[in-house]
């Protein structure tokens, strides 16, 4: 299984990367699959760097925030208007209750129409995630797990060929964490916020040692991976934070860049 981090800056697009976006990758049937989680403002143009966007076989959506699902319209467009396209393509779409309806007001469908979420189609089956359930996509087993933010949102587990990959979608300590995390040979970890800047706001995002915390308390994850790190935030800052409660070296997520697992 291999990462590809499309995006990873936090809560906007930065001048050096765009917003969340991350490609998982795994070879069945004598092809790759591909599958998306999230697709922030920017991630559509630079994916377009790791593959033709139209093979994509599923986007799972951690949640409903510009950052992590701004380039579905434009996506959309791709889908069905490109000249190369001989026959319709059609991507499923995991993410929370009221995804549909919030693509269809983003693509600019007339307010009578927008609840009628057909109008998408084919390009997009759409699907709701909830909490603990999984489906299979090709070689991925995914499962969703319900997290702390202040919509409904979502950590993705994603399983292939023996390795696990949990990704946490925007968070602050919960105890989906342990769940999601447990046995990860990566784990992907939001670290927007910083000790001693945002200690009264709770229920957001993680600090670098929040992440590293739950990675501790899930047991036997071998790799922790920072990311979601807005511009403003000093990125060595949120490594030393998290290097504070992990026994190990604390990753940072770097724009374009793939990883095997």
């Amino acid at each position: 299984m291999k990462l590809i981090v499309v995006g990873c800056a936090g809560s906007y697009a930065g001048p050096d990367s765009p917003a969340s976006c991350y490609l998982v990758q795994a070879e069945r049937d004598g092809r790759t699959w591909n599958i998306l989680l999230d697709i922030g403002n920017g991630a559509l143009g630079a994916l377009q760097r790791f593959i033709d966007p139209r093979t994509l076989d599923g986007i799972v959506l951690s949640h409903l925030h510009a950052d992590h699902c701004a380039d579905l319209p434009g996506l959309h467009v791709m889908l069905r208007y490109h000249p190369d396209s001989e026959q319709p393509v059609t991507v499923p779409v995991w993410g929370p209750a009221g995804t549909a309806l919030r693509v269809s007001r983003a693509v600019g469908v007339s307010e009578a129409e927008v609840s009628d979420p057909s109008l998408l189609a084919p390009e997009f089956d759409f699907r709701d995630l909830s909490d603990g359930a999984s489906f299979v996509v090709g070689p991925f087993t995914v499962t969703s797990f319900r997290v702390n933010h202040p919509v409904e949102a979502y950590g993705v587990r994603i399983e292939a060929d023996g390795k696990v990959l949990a990704y946490t979608g925007d968070t602050d300590s919960s105890p989906a964490l342990t769940r999601l995390l447990a046995g990860a040979d990566l784990a992907l970890t939001d670290s927007a916020f910083c000790d001693g800047r945002d200690d009264e706001v709770r229920g957001v995002h993680l600090t670098g040692s929040r992440a590293a915390e739950a990675a501790v308390a899930a047991g036997g994850v071998e790799r922790l991976m920072l990311t979601h790190i807005p511009a403003w935030n000093d990125r060595e800052l949120c490594r030393a934070q998290a290097a504070s409660n992990w026994p190990g070296d604390v990753e940072l997520a770097e724009p374009f860049a793939s990883y095997e697992l």
